[in-house]
């Protein structure tokens, strides 16, 4: 019994004998990472800032790493393949062929009667026009291609001379629909694109349902947006 009692007597005086401060200090620095102290932690939330190995101090690393230049769309979703025109096209071209050839076989019809000659000829030059111009119309049809790409509108043209062009989205200004009566009649719509600089449309793709044509404007114009973006930036 008088062991026990003297146990706890030594107890009490080696803590009574320990340096002035050293349990305080000791108790301050368990439980705190990087040596902080709490009354240093609870300064800096006060201050409204965090410690520099904390978490915030990495959120405003990857803030300041993210890059500006990101697209806000992707042009994929916008591109097209390689597309025809509507076949209702050959139709509209071919009645205009057939109309400008029979005004060009009554005026020959005039022209000869008036100068004594056969005016049958004027008849067989009607026919003709319109073989060669349905011929034309055929062709035209069959060379006639458009493509939405990412950074430019493609087109490619022409039976006796073949035009391709390249129009880039960082050109464009506008771009309009336009029907006329004969158009709405067949259904059909034309795509008229005005570029920077000039003083027509640039581009035209005729012979497109409405909804092609509606299409294509809208496509148009988020690659437009998204080229004049990149452009400034």
């Amino acid at each position: 019994m008088s062991d026990g009692r003297d146990d706890r007597s030594e107890s009490a005086r080696d803590g009574d004998n320990r340096p002035p401060g050293a349990s305080a200090g000791n108790d301050r620095s368990v439980g705190t990472p990087g040596g902080q102290s709490p009354r240093t932690e609870a300064r800096d939330s006060a201050d409204g800032t965090a410690p520099e190995d904390g978490p915030a101090a990495g959120a405003g690393t990857a803030q300041s790493t993210a890059s500006p230049g990101r697209r806000r769309t992707d042009p994929a979703e916008y591109t097209t393949d390689r597309r025809s025109l509507s076949p209702r096209v050959q139709l509209h071209w071919g009645i205009r062929t057939a109309i400008a050839s029979v005004v060009l076989g009554l005026i020959a019809t005039f022209a000869l009667r008036g100068f004594g000659r056969d005016p049958r000829f004027g008849g067989v030059l009607t026919a003709v026009l319109v073989i060669l111009g349905t011929v034309w119309v055929v062709l035209q049809y069959r060379v006639w291609i458009y493509q939405i790409q990412d950074d430019a509108i493609y087109l490619e043209r022409g039976v006796v001379t073949h035009v391709r062009t390249l129009v880039p989205y960082v050109r464009i200004q506008h771009v309009d629909t336009s029907r006329s009566p004969f158009e709405r009649a067949l259904g059909l719509s034309t795509l008229v694109v005005y570029t920077a600089g000039s003083r027509g449309a640039d581009v035209s793709v005729p012979g497109l349902t409405p909804s092609e044509a509606s299409d294509l404007q809208q496509r148009i114009k988020e690659l437009a947006i998204e080229a004049e973006g990149d452009d400034a930036l």
